[in-house]
């Protein structure tokens, strides 16, 4: 064997064990992220919240309160003062300015897995995960193959959105700034109205 051939296995080699040696510290990283992110949750009961949800290329704001589990009031700050409220699996749509109230189910709804703590942590332990400079990206596909893609924080670890398909196949990017943890909730923002 020439010495060039001796070189080349060589080098061969210490491609080959740089490669494996890169591929399971990035397998190791991706594995502590997800730790990561989950002992972050475990150590939050509600978060307070400012909004940025973009449905079909209409981007529409406002402030939300969430608290774990299953929770939600958000307010958009747009003309009919619209609300809606989550409760376990009860969706209501209020447009305040004009007193209506729209129910709608949610139970088959992706969306309603972020809501439930134990829900998302067992999507963020069953995923895949990617990464880029200032976003992680769990990835995960449910059994009735909708799609949710959740944002979290590449240094603090924090919740910074979701994206989900509705029941109309609409994508609704929704991104988060949070405003404040584990503040206390008046359990009236969680109220469903009754039907008249």
């Amino acid at each position: 064997m020439s010495v060039r051939e001796r070189f080349s296995r060589v080098l061969n080699k210490i491609f080959f064990y740089f490669f494996i040696f890169f591929w399971l510290g990035l397998q190791n990283t991706l594995a502590n992220n997800k730790e990561l992110i989950i002992d972050k949750l475990n150590k939050i009961n509600t978060i307070h919240f400012n909004f940025n949800q973009t449905t079909n290329n209409e981007t529409e704001t406002g402030s939300c309160v969430l608290a774990f589990p299953g929770k939600l009031n958000c307010n958009y700050l747009d003309d009919k003062k619209k609300e809606i409220i989550i409760n376990k699996k009860s969706l209501v749509v209020k447009q305040n300015r004009y007193g209506k109230i729209y129910f709608y189910p949610i139970s088959k709804s992706p969306f309603l897995r972020i809501l439930h703590k134990p829900d998302l942590i067992k999507i963020i332990k069953n995923s895949t995960l990617s990464n880029d400079n200032k976003i992680i990206f769990i990835n995960h596909t449910d059994k009735n193959n909708n799609k949710i893609v959740i944002f979290f924080d590449k240094n603090k670890y924090n919740l910074l959105g979701w994206e989900v398909t509705d029941q109309f196949k609409n994508i609704i990017n929704f991104s988060i700034k949070i405003t404040a943890l584990n503040q206390e909730i008046d359990s009236k923002n969680f109220k469903i109205p009754a039907l008249n």
